[in-house]
């Protein structure tokens, strides 16, 4: 009997352990069956700028709470520590792949940017899920969107009324799809602009034929490919014809940002010239945050104050030091002084903006810019003497500029942003009699 007992103790151990093992490994390879991808590659002069958008679009994607995995495409040459990052504090599977070749680098309308977006077929590949809505990094979730997960084998946005989106799509992945694609690759198929856009479009080239996606009510998955409503891929020019979203087709969703790179939502620069990209920044606030950036922030603040102090203190020795009485007289160096002083102030208004972290948020990016500004103005201003008003009126400028284009659509602000035009006007034409 006790050696029964034993034996049967010996099995449930057995089987405990094996019940663990496969509730680790379904832990670490993803418990979903369907999962949000995007990718992640090296080799562009905004890799971290794309890596700090990837992790703030993966963070708000917790945020809603999606039944699903999140799967970061990720080449080999991607730093250890991001990989890190997107595992341990943003909850992603990695999958690491190589670069595929691009043979499309020799068309003469061949983008730089986009040589290693290809690396988007990869997505094909994922046959361990039985859907995936790959996405770019532009992407802005304003609610849960699991119901693409009921799509066919491929949906699509159509931005363009000719031709769809390739920035969120949703797909079955399949080896034998997958290896079609690479040998589409090899064999050199027609691509309009060498990127995964031109080449996954000429792959489904009847998909503006398709039915529109409408998500069945008993959570069954459909086959074939459709197209899904704008409500997907919301373009962001889209709300700059009225300020406002205006929508019907579907429930809004999710927002993208397909415009000029060095404007995307995440630059500090970018708002308020597109006001829309403060909703970005939002997301970051309360996802990612910007632990990051400010360190370096407060670093230049200080700088900043501290160059304003030592040019108000060292003021006399200064202009003693640009205006001795014998050199007055001479006019060459008087036309040298004068030069100087116009490089100087220029240089006070480009250099900070280049010395701004990139994806810092744009209020404080902007605040940084005006105060850098103003400091290297102020060293202007008392080492050569200059008056105040001319040399800071295109600071002037630069606020009410940035006044008037924050609140463009507020009655109460209209007038405020003309009041500020014709000041700078006034300032401008105050300062034209200064230096005279």
């Amino acid at each position: 009997m006790g050696e029964r007992r034993r034996l049967l103790s010996c099995l449930v151990f057995l089987v405990l352990n094996i019940v663990g093992m496969v509730f680790v490994e379904c832990e670490g390879k993803g418990v979903h069956r369907n999962a949000y991808a995007t990718m992640m590659y090296m080799g562009t002069p905004r890799d971290y700028e794309f890596y700090i958008a990837t992790r703030v679009m993966l963070r708000s994607l917790v945020k809603l709470k999606v039944d699903a995995d999140l799967v970061v495409i990720a080449s080999m040459d991607v730093p250890l520590h991001w990989i890190q990052a997107f595992e341990q504090e943003d909850g992603a599977q990695v999958v690491r792949v190589e670069n595929l070749n691009n043979p499309y680098r020799s068309q003469s309308n061949f983008d730089w940017r986009f040589k290693l977006t290809l690396n988007k077929l990869y997505a094909w590949n994922l046959v361990d899920y039985d859907r995936v809505v790959m996405l770019d990094a532009d992407n802005i979730f304003l609610r849960n969107t699991d119901e693409l997960f009921q799509c066919g084998q491929f949906c699509a946005v159509f931005i363009n009324p000719c031709i769809f989106h390739t920035g969120l799509f949703v797909l079955q992945p399949s080896k034998a799809v997958f290896n079609d694609m690479i040998h589409e690759l090899e064999t050199g198929r027609s691509n309009p602009d060498g990127a995964d856009q031109g080449f996954i479009g000429s792959y489904f080239p009847d998909l503006l034929d398709r039915p529109m996606f409408h998500p069945p009510s008993n959570g069954t998955k459909l086959n074939g490919t459709y197209r899904l409503s704008l409500g997907y891929q919301m373009d962001a020019s889209y709300y700059y014809l009225r300020l406002r979203w205006s929508v019907p087709c579907g429930p809004n969703s999710v927002i993208t940002f397909p415009g000029a790179h060095w404007l995307k939502p995440w630059y500090w620069w970018s708002w308020p010239v597109l006001p829309l990209g403060i909703q970005w920044h939002y997301q970051r606030l309360q996802t990612l945050g910007y632990s990051a950036e400010m360190p370096l922030v407060f670093i230049e603040a200080i700088f900043y104050l501290g160059i304003m102090a030592v040019a108000r203190l060292a003021r006399p020795n200064l202009s003693k030091l640009c205006y001795r009485r014998e050199e007055k007289s001479i006019f060459f160096i008087q036309i040298g002084f004068k030069l100087i002083a116009i490089w100087f102030i220029l240089a006070a208004y480009i250099a900070p903006f280049f010395l701004i972290p990139h994806t810092v948020h744009p209020l404080i990016g902007w605040s940084l810019y005006l105060l850098g500004a103003l400091s290297l103005s102020c060293i202007a201003v008392n080492a050569f003497l200059l008056p105040i008003l001319p040399v800071l009126t295109p600071w002037l400028g630069i606020f009410g500029v940035l006044l008037v284009m924050a609140f463009p659509w507020y009655s109460k602000w209209r007038c405020t942003g003309t009041c500020c035009i014709r000041l700078c006007i006034l300032l401008f034409a105050c300062s034209l009699v200064g230096i005279r």
